[in-house]
């Protein structure tokens, strides 16, 4: 992993999680080992909501970082491609 950006590796693991943990719950699995008994209606909520917002940010910020969306980012990709970089 000499050449693997840190950031990459970073984002691509809280990406991971934030997936399983969606889909987790999708199926109506807690990814926390909590009984219904435990939790109220209002904790499950916010459990939920709190869930989602994480997956929705890491999925931005990973689809971001690695995709030229940025001026700045769409001058990089013609630099690559101008040098062979990339197709």
């Amino acid at each position: 992993m000499k050449n693997t950006d840190i950031g990459t590796v970073i984002r691509s693991v809280l990406l991971f999680i934030a997936l399983i943990n969606q889909t987790l719950i999708m199926f109506g699995k807690g990814a926390l080992p909590i009984s219904e008994d435990q939790v109220n209606t209002l904790a499950d909520a916010l459990y939920k909501v709190g869930s989602t917002v994480f997956t929705i940010i890491t999925s931005i910020v990973a689809w971001f970082k690695n995709n030229y969306v940025t001026n700045k980012g769409k001058r990089q990709k013609e630099v690559l491609k101008q040098n062979g970089l990339i197709k």
